[in-house]
Formats: structure tokens, C-alpha cells, sequence
């Protein structure tokens, strides 16, 4: 019976052991593997559930939660460069249950299709984020649209081309416009540029010291994160530096640098701005820009707060853009009772 008992126990021990187990080995040999676990363990908390579209042979992966054609407009938040869907997992951990949200992989970004450079340019990537828009019927009413740094540059253009889809537009930190400083960023592109050097892009890390120094560069407030978790970080985006190379590029091309701001002229949508004060990337100045080409836009500036909002502020981020959408809501209720 005591024996009996000690291998019951055994084998307990042994049963709970078993994920411990797994974690520590993940953790010291595939730290890559335990961050897209840990991101699927998040997507699962907050409800989201990752989809397949088409356009043609064309695909697009997206993560979405509730219901297309509820009380609210829906959110399709566009990431920003060599980022994912899930880098929105912050944010929407604070946005309400029953808002319908989607997530998408930008053109050739994690599940959706990586095809040729003019899909990559600004305007290639509005041309597709307009079909994936038709692939699961946002179109079918207005919604609002949300995009971060380079996420920014095609939304606000897709803003421009597309005004009948939007019922708003939320610009965080957006890619594309003509800032009236240059940021420690910018700075360093030009300095590339005139040198004529080959050197790395501090957007595309290729060890942990280059990963760093971009942490360091994109918050204003770091994450201190292990080496290993370091490293799993890298091991996830290294094999897709050649790719991020050909994209960055296309979007600091002649014809996509400064689409956002050929374009300001045309964007009917009513606008929100998030920016962080202390942007190294695309300095706050460009805030200025928007307003300037759009002087009813609505414009917050974040204290203490980087490039990566979503990160940094999620729940300020999240709280700034249903409040917009609250207010843009109860104006048009008016404008319909006036009319």
C-alpha cells in the first residue's frame, strides 16, 4: 500500500513537473518558440481568435474579436514596421469585450503573403489593406482605422483614397510626413546616406546589442528583459532581416517617404493624433504637421512615452481611441437630430 502510494506520488510529481519541465528547456534553448507561445497564450486571454482571408491566391492573417456590424464601428489597427498583429495585444487587452477589433499582418509581415517590392511601398500597401478590407466586408459600413509609424503612413493615405470607408482615423506616431526636426533617428538615416557607408539600420537588429540599442531608441523607458528572452526576440526576427531591408526601402523611397503629407489634403475622415513626447524615431514635431494641413484634428501628446505607444501607454492608448470613437459617435447622433 505505502508503495503503492510513493509511485502514485511519483508520478504526480513527475505529471506537474512536466511543464516546468518544458518551459526551462524552451526558455534556455528555444526562447523564440516560448515568446510566440506566450503571445498565443495572450491572444487566447483576450478573446482573440487568428483568421485567414483572400484576395485571389493572395493571403492575409489577422487576429479579430466580436462581432462585424455592432452598435460601435469597427477597429482595424495597422502595425508598423517589421512589427505583427500582435504587437496590439496591449492595446486591446484595455479595449471593451464587445468592440469588434482587427489585427492585421501587414503585407509580407508573419502569415500574410510575402510577394514583390511594390506591395511593400506605401502605396502598394494601401492597395492590399483596401482588399483585405473587401475580403471580410468592413467595407460594408464605415470603420475606424488606426495605424502606427509606418502602420500610419498607409492609413492616413489609405484615409485619402478611401474617405467613403471611414467613419474616423486614429494616427499614432505616423511614418511619412515632413517633420520640422529631425529625430535622433532621421538624423542617423542621413548621416548613412551622406556617408555612403555600408551600416546596419537600427530599425533591423542582428545581435542583442543591436537589438538593445533599438529598445532603447523606440521607448523612452526600456523593458529590462533577460538575455535570453533577448534572444528569442532576435531569433524571431533575424530571419526575416532580408526581407525588412527590401521593405525598408520601399518605404523610405522617393515615392513613399512622404506620402502621408502629399496626402493630408485629401483626408475628409474625422482624425485623432497620438504621439509620444519623446519620439527618437519620428519626432513629435510631425504632430504639428497634421494639425497644421487639419486644424479640427484632435491631437495628444503622451509625457514620458516613446515611439512605441502601444507598448509603453496601452492603456492610455486604448482609453484616448474609444473616447474618440465615443465623441465622433454622440456628434453624429447630433448632426442627424439637426438635420
Amino acid at each position: 500500500m505505502e508503495l503503492s502510494l510513493a509511485k502514485t506520488a511519483m508520478l504526480a510529481g513527475g505529471i506537474l513537473s512536466l511543464p516546468v519541465l518544458a518551459f526551462m528547456v524552451s526558455f534556455l534553448f528555444w526562447p523564440g518558440v516560448l515568446i510566440k507561445a506566450y503571445n498565443w497564450y495572450w491572444r487566447q486571454r483576450l478573446g482573440l481568435v487568428v483568421r485567414c482571408s483572400y484576395s485571389g491566391r493572395y493571403r492575409f492573417c489577422y487576429s479579430s474579436r466580436g462581432t462585424l456590424g455592432a452598435a460601435t464601428p469597427s477597429l482595424l489597427l495597422l502595425h508598423g514596421f517589421s512589427a505583427n498583429k500582435d504587437m496590439w495585444l496591449p492595446v486591446v487587452r484595455y479595449l471593451p469585450r464587445n468592440q469588434h477589433v482587427v489585427c492585421l499582418d501587414m503585407p509580407g509581415h508573419e502569415g500574410t503573403s510575402r510577394t514583390h517590392r511594390k506591395d511593400y511601398s506605401i502605396q502598394g500597401q494601401v492597395d492590399r489593406i483596401h482588399q483585405f478590407v473587401q475580403s471580410i466586408g468592413l467595407d460594408k459600413q464605415p470603420f475606424h482605422l488606426v495605424g502606427t509609424s509606418m502602420g500610419g503612413n498607409v492609413a492616413g493615405v489609405y484615409a485619402a483614397n478611401h474617405p467613403a470607408h471611414l467613419s474616423s482615423l486614429t494616427l499614432v506616431c505616423p511614418a511619412g510626413l515632413v517633420y520640422p526636426t529631425d529625430s535622433k533617428f532621421i538624423s542617423r538615416l542621413k548621416e548613412m546616406e551622406n556617408s555612403q557607408q555600408q551600416e546596419s539600420i537600427p530599425l533591423i537588429p542582428s545581435t542583442p546589442q543591436e537589438l538593445q540599442d533599438m529598445l532603447i531608441l523606440c521607448c523612452y523607458s526600456p523593458p529590462k528583459l533577460p538575455q535570453q528572452f533577448l534572444r528569442g526576440l532576435l531569433d524571431n526576427r533575424r530571419p526575416n532581416n532580408d526581407f525588412y531591408k527590401e521593405v525598408f526601402m520601399e518605404i523610405t523611397g522617393e515615392k513613399s517617404r512622404h506620402l502621408l503629407q502629399d496626402n493630408l489634403h485629401l483626408i475628409t475622415a474625422s482624425t485623432q493624433v497620438i504621439w509620444g513626447k519623446e519620439d527618437q524615431v519620428l519626432d513629435v514635431s510631425g504632430a504639428a504637421v497634421v494639425q497644421a494641413a487639419l486644424p479640427r484634428c484632435q491631437v495628444e501628446v503622451l509625457d514620458n512615452c516613446g515611439h512605441s505607444v502601444a507598448l509603453e501607454r496601452p492603456r492610455k492608448a486604448a482609453k484616448l481611441i474609444m473616447d474618440f470613437l465615443s465623441a465622433q459617435e454622440v456628434g453624429n447622433k447630433k448632426a442627424k437630430k439637426l438635420s
